[in-house]
Parts: C-alpha cells; sequence; structure tokens
C-alpha cells in the first residue's frame, strides 16, 4: 500500500497535536470535496472551542479527487491529506487513525449528510471522560432524519439483526459520524479485520464486547441521493461481517486489555460541561486549527 501525506515534515510528539482530528474519507467525489471541507472548516473556525485538524483520506480516486485534496492541504491552514492506493473506507479511517497525533480521532462522510451541530455534543463526552467512543445516530428520540423508505427499512432491519445476534446497546451502527479516544483507537483497531463498509459495526461490537462506553448522539441527517454507496452490495457484505464477526466471538475472539478512559488534552478537574457552558458565552473565537 502507497500512502502519500501532505503533513508538515515534524516529528510527532504525544499531546502536542490537535485534540480532535476528523477524516473525511472520499473516493471520486471530485464534486463535491472543496465545497464540503471548505463548510467543515469555516463550521470549527467559528463554532468549535478545541484546537483541530480535517484529514482528507483518498481512496484511490480515479478522477481529480487527489488533486483538489492536496490543494486544499497546500492552501489552507489545518487541512492535510493522504492517499491510499487501494480502495476501502475503513481501510482509510484505519490508516489516518495509526500513529496519530490527535487525542480523539473521528470521521464523516464527505456529502455532510449530518448536521454540524452535532459536531460538539459527539466530542464532548471523549474530553470529559464520561465515554470511549461516541456515535452519531438516526435511530435515537431526537433525530431527525430525511431518506428514502429503501435505505430506512435496510438500515433499520439491520441493526435489528445485530441486536438480535449480539445484544448490542447502540441503536445505529451505519451513520457515518463518529470519534474515538485515540488511546482506545490504538489497541482497539488490530482486533478489527474488515476494511471496507463492515468497519464501523465491528468496531463497535469490539468496544462493547471489551466493556467500552458507547455514547449516542442523536442527528439531523438529510441522505445524498448521489451518494457512492452500492447499498445492495454493501448490505450483503454487511451480513457476511455479521456472520465472521459472531463466529468469532462464539471463539473468543476479539477481547483485549483496555484501560478507563482518561481526559484527552485537559489538566485535572476541567470537564466538558463547564468548557461547553463556557463557549456559549463567547461571541468572538478565532479559528484553532492544529498548526
Amino acid at each position: 500500500m502507497t500512502l502519500m501525506d501532505l503533513r508538515p515534515e515534524t516529528t510527532q510528539v504525544p499531546g502536542t497535536g490537535p485534540l480532535v482530528d476528523i477524516v473525511i474519507p472520499v473516493y471520486n467525489e471530485a464534486s463535491a470535496l472543496a465545497d464540503s471541507v471548505s463548510t467543515l472548516r469555516g463550521y470549527l473556525c467559528n463554532h468549535f472551542p478545541f484546537t483541530w485538524r480535517i484529514t482528507i483520506a483518498d481512496n484511490a480516486s480515479t478522477d481529480t479527487t487527489w488533486v483538489i485534496a492536496s490543494t486544499l492541504a497546500l492552501t489552507l491552514d489545518g487541512v492535510r491529506a493522504i492517499h491510499l492506493d487501494k480502495k476501502g473506507r475503513g481501510r482509510a479511517l484505519r490508516t489516518a487513525w495509526t500513529d496519530n497525533d490527535a487525542s480523539i480521532v473521528a470521521y464523516m462522510d464527505v456529502d455532510l449528510s449530518t448536521g454540524l451541530d452535532a459536531l460538539l455534543p459527539l466530542i464532548a463526552p471523549l474530553v470529559s471522560g464520561h465515554s470511549d467512543v461516541a456515535i452519531g445516530s438516526r435511530l435515537v428520540p431526537g433525530s431527525l432524519v430525511a431518506r428514502g423508505p429503501r435505505r430506512e427499512f435496510i438500515s433499520r432491519t439491520y441493526n435489528a439483526i445485530l441486536r438480535t445476534v449480539f445484544g448490542n446497546g447502540f441503536k445505529d451502527a451505519q451513520c457515518g459520524f463518529k470519534a474515538i479516544r485515540r488511546d482506545v483507537a490504538d489497541r482497539l483497531l488490530p482486533l478489527v479485520r474488515d476494511n471496507e463498509w463492515f468497519f464501523d459495526t465491528e468496531l463497535l461490537l469490539l468496544a462493547e464486547r471489551n466493556g467500552l462506553r458507547v455514547h449516542e448522539v442523536p442527528v439531523t441527517w438529510i441522505d445524498d441521493p448521489d451518494s457512492r454507496v452500492e447499498v445492495a452490495k454493501t448490505a450483503r457484505d454487511d451480513l457476511k461481517g455479521v456472520a465472521r464477526l459472531a463466529n468469532d466471538f462464539v471463539r473468543g475472539r476479539g477481547t483485549t486489555d483496555l484501560g478507563p478512559a482518561t481526559r484527552p488534552g485537559l489538566s485535572a478537574g476541567v470537564g466538558a460541561i463547564s468548557i461547553v457552558a463556557g463557549f456559549r458565552r463567547v461571541r468572538n473565537w478565532v479559528c484553532r486549527p492544529a498548526r
């Protein structure tokens, strides 16, 4: 696998990176990428109180996606780009999250189907130490979802199958809006075998199997009719993943030694709730990308 990375050539020192690295995995998204990164970056500059970085992870695109991604990384503070020579959303996230200097690693879909107002509620429980993993959910009270009946049926059926097979506590495995403490990701990712669309589900089920706390955040979701996801193929692959992971669990695989949550990047006694409350009283935030 070839990896091209446009990060400045500096030595990574633990604790010196941004608090949050938001990964956007892309495949042939030349038409949407620049506008989406601009929208996300503008939101982070004006509404997000923690230091951040945006990582564009190009999954072997065959259009001009990589050209656009590399240009954005060279011209915008707080944006980097990596290029993989093999497709796979899970592979892209694994690559971008591994050896990362951020305290929290996250991802969202390039179409920004999830409303960005859910970003701070997603990150805050990880900052405070309340949770180890946080996920956006379209299937919990408070969520607002606009999508076609076919996708709604497939999503609800798939998540019902998961609860029947695994008895998991989370409601929505597939929402493209997730975050995890990096120290937890470092120990959990080696257990995740899938590199495609089942990656999310496997990560969450392994997290619960290892006693980690998964926090669900209701989101506003507007489905993208131009999504690159092949729904039928993805559904079949996901069901194969369910069967494989169930067999792994029966055989006792999928456990690791994971310690209790810490409060990444914050001094003792400073809670996320107080930070968020204070942030809401501040009117003129400056852009805070990682340098």
